[in-house]
């Protein structure tokens, strides 16, 4: 399982257990997409909204399903899609291995 931060080209941030969609082997091999398990779109607001600019300020996170629609819950997406991906905070991670990976392994 590889849980990350997937920025899209749409500025939304999803986390999800990720792994490469691969053409080729070898030298030839190549990334041309990734599969999303069981993603989830992160929702940020702001707690206290009379805060300077500079000062931090307390956020409230939301997890959503990022495609609720969606009878699957591995869904692709193209890497022309995809502006980063990173390894999450631990306790964002820790809230969505709890709340969406349970049946999971």
């Amino acid at each position: 399982m590889s849980i990350k931060l997937v920025l899209l080209r749409t500025g939304e941030t999803v986390i999800s257990d990720i792994c490469e969609m691969v053409l080729g082997e070898d030298e030839e091999k190549r990334v041309v997409g990734y599969f999303l398990n069981n993603p989830c779109a992160i929702i940020v607001e702001s707690v206290d909204q009379n805060t300077e600019f500079l000062e931090k300020t307390k956020m409230s996170i939301r997890l959503v399903d990022w495609m609720p629609l969606s009878k699957d819950k591995n869904i692709p997406i193209i890497s022309d899609w995809v502006v980063s991906i990173i390894d999450p905070v631990d306790s964002l991670k820790e809230t969505y291995e709890n709340s969406y990976c349970k049946n999971e392994v």
